[in-house]
Parts: C-alpha cells; structure tokens; sequence
C-alpha cells in the first residue's frame, strides 16, 4: 500500500511538472505570437494617394523624382501619384471630395478654391501636427491664405507676389525715373506716352490681368486686412479707400497707360508686347517673369523687379502686396493614415518649395537656405529681394480669394471700370451689393 502510494505521488509529480511545463510553453506561444503580430503591424506597408497637376517639365519630372526619394527613404509608407491637367484637375478633385473619394494628400489651392472643402468638413485641420517646429520653417505670413476660422488647413509651397516689371533700357533711355509714388506712376505714363510708347503692357481679354491693378490699389489705399476684412464680409466695399482705388485706376487710363485696343488683347498677347521690348512697364505677378526671362525674349537681363508704387495719402503699407501663398497640400479628413500623410506631406511641400523657386514656377513659402541660388533665375531672387522680403503682409488676388460666382463678379465689375463703363462709386456699390449682399 505504502509503496502504491509512492507511485502515484511520483505520478502526481510529473503529471503537475508537464502541466506546468504546458503553462509555460502556452505563455511563451502566446507571447511569440504577441510580438509577432507587432512585429507585423509595425513594417506594415501604408500606400497614401497624392494628386497633382504636374502633367508638363520641368516640374513633371522634379515631382516625379521627389516622391521616388520618399518612397525609398520610407519603404514601409509608399506614395502613388495620380497626375492630372490643371482645369480638368479642378473639376475631378471637386467631384471626388463631394463623394467622399478624394486621396489621402490632396494638390489645392488656398483662398476661395479650398474654403469650401473646409466648410463641408472635408479637410484636416492641422494645428495640432505643427508644432514640432514646422512652422519656423516657413516664411513669415506663408499660412495665411490657407488659414479659416482661425485654424489651420493645409501646407502652401507654392507663392505668388504682384510685381512692377521695369524694362531698364527704356528708362534709361528717356532719362524717366523708375516711380516709388503714384504721382511719380503717372508722371511717367505721361512721359513715356509723349515720347510715342504704350507705358503699360495689359491684357484685358482674359479680366483677371486688369483686376491685378485694382487689387493692388486697393491694397495700397485701405490696407491688406481692410481687404481681407470686405472679401469677408466684415467690412464694406462702399469704404472711402475702395472708391479711391477705383478712381487711381480709372486714372491711368485717362492717363493714357495702356494700348488702345487693351480690352481685346489677352493676358499672353500682353506679355509678347513687353517681351519684344518696346513698353517699358508691365505689372502682373511673378509667374510672367519666365516669360521675359525666356531666351526668345529681347528685353532678358534688361528687367527691373519692383514694388508696386505707393500712395499719397493711403493707409496701406508700401511693403504690402498682392499674392502670398497659393498652391497647397490638403489632408483627407476621412484618410486612415493621418500621421502618416502629414508627414509626407510635409516633406513634400518643403521640396516642392524648393523646386518651383529654381525651375522659376513659383515663389518659395519655406526658407530656403538651403537652396543654391545659382540654379535660381536672377529676376525671381529679384522679386523675393525687393518685394517678399521684409513685407508687412500680402493678401490673394481676390479672384482666388473669393469663391465662384464672386470672383467672376469682381472680375467684371473692374472691366468695367477699366472700360470707364461705370463710376468708381458705382462699382463700390455693385461690389458691396453682390458680394456681400447688402
């Protein structure tokens, strides 16, 4: 008996050794497949969509190699790209974000062309993501465009700035001083008109080109954030400085500023004219600066960048200007991946800065030190010399700024100024009447 005992003592022994063996090797399987499936999560591969107008070189070619450098650098969250044509892109990219079918980073537009996909809640808002120093790495006034209701929507690599273009020989030529005062504008369309040249180069076909003018006197006039203040409806266009604008630029015409037949020509008809080096000034935005920089061009190396004027008597600042950040990286609301889409969009808009400064497709909105300014085109650094740098601020041309029917009906209106169609009062009336209703 005692010995049967001890038998199934020795059994029970072993029977609780196994077990506990089993324990453990259950704890260790479960354990191996803990870290297994972390393992599995961690290199897990995230693919981001990105869309973007870049069918033409150089930038086709510059995006190409910028998405190539990340989807290497980061082999574990893969960009793919889908490449559309600018005016077909804006209808498809309006058409997927309704549907809930828009990519995870998004190619926009700051001012009125975004506004709407932030209202609808489409868009993430990205304060929170940008506090890790990002941005200090942008220039000053950079997210402005970009800002609604106070927060932030998107990452702008891609700037405009409104500039004077000076063709150098002609004033040389007729001994004219180059004008930093209104009176000192109109002193030389005079001049130059007395002497059988057309002052100005302007294309008023295509609307936009004329509405640039009155844009920037209004600026100079009442302020950016008087602007900014009517476009939203905080402020009245019947304002004493938006009739002063419309009277400063009916006065260039009566002045004699521009070709005869302006109203028919178009925006690159215009440019063709001061190209060919006969009108010694042309006022537009830095993007015609690669047109006079062409090597087909007779006035290359003779330009002058400089600021727009300033007005006797206006309360706008002189460093002030039309433009600022134009061309955006959105992030999908709905993306499953927001960190991961922030951060590539990040690194893209950085180097898409880069690249639309030296191929000269636009102005940068990051700092750019790192850039080397011998591959950027003279007059570009010009224009971020004499008119980006140092400025008290900016504010879009009111055609991006304002949305739809809006911005055709500023366009308008001020062609109709341009045209001496209608008074200057009456086109602060009409503005304030159909844009602000009221």
């Amino acid at each position: 008996m005692k010995r049967f005992k001890k038998v199934m003592l020795i059994v029970l022994s072993l029977l609780l050794i196994l077990s506990a063996s089993a324990c453990g090797s259950n704890s260790s399987n479960n354990s191996n497949a803990s870290n297994s499936s972390k393992s599995s999560s961690s290199s897990e591969k995230i693919t981001l969509t990105y869309w973007n107008i870049y069918t033409t070189e150089p930038l086709k070619t510059k995006v190409q190699e910028i998405v190539d450098k990340w989807n290497k650098e980061n082999p574990n969250v893969q960009i793919v790209q889908s490449v559309t044509e600018n005016d077909a892109y804006k209808t498809k990219i309006k058409a997927a974000i309704a549907a809930n079918e828009a990519p995870d980073i998004i190619q926009s537009w700051a001012g009125g062309f975004s506004k709407p996909f932030v209202d609808a809640g489409k868009i993430l808002p990205l304060d929170d993501y940008l506090n890790d120093g990002t941005k200090d790495q942008l220039l000053p006034g950079a997210l402005d465009n970009i800002t609604y209701n106070g927060k932030i929507y998107g990452l702008v690599y891609s700037g405009q700035a409104s500039v004077l273009f000076i063709n150098k020989e002609l004033f040389e030529k007729y001994n004219v001083k180059i004008p930093t005062t209104f009176s000192e504008l109109i002193d030389a369309i005079k001049t130059f008109k007395s002497k059988g040249l057309t002052p100005f180069a302007l294309g008023e076909k295509d609307e936009w080109p004329g509405m640039w003018y009155y844009d920037m006197l209004a600026v100079r006039e009442g302020g950016v954030q008087l602007c900014r203040d009517a476009l939203n409806g905080k402020a009245s266009f019947d304002n004493q400085a938006f009739i002063d604008a419309a009277e400063k630029l009916q006065e260039m015409v009566n002045a004699g500023a521009f070709d005869p037949g302006f109203m028919g020509l178009t925006r690159d008809e215009a440019t063709a004219q001061f190209s060919q080096g006969n009108i010694p000034m042309y006022f537009g935005g830095n993007f015609d600066g690669a047109v006079f920089e062409n090597s087909s061009s007779q006035v290359k190396g003779k330009v002058e960048a400089v600021r727009f004027p300033s007005v006797e008597g206006g309360k706008g600042d002189p460093t002030e200007y039309i433009g600022g950040g134009a061309n955006a990286l959105l992030i999908n609301a709905n993306t499953k991946h927001k960190e991961e889409a922030v951060k590539a969009a990040k690194y893209l808009a950085k180097q898409l800065s880069d690249a639309q400064y030296i191929t000269a497709g636009g102005l940068p909105c990051w700092k750019y030190d790192d850039v080397d300014q011998t591959k950027v085109d003279p007059l570009e650094i010009q224009i971020m010399n004499n008119i980006v740098a140092g400025s008290k601020g900016s504010v879009a041309a009111w055609d991006l700024y304002l949305e739809g029917d809006a911005a055709q009906t500023h366009k308008d209106l001020v062609a109709q100024l341009l045209a001496k169609q209608i008074t200057p009062e009456e086109y602060a009336k009409q503005m304030q009447e159909k844009i602000n209703g009221k």
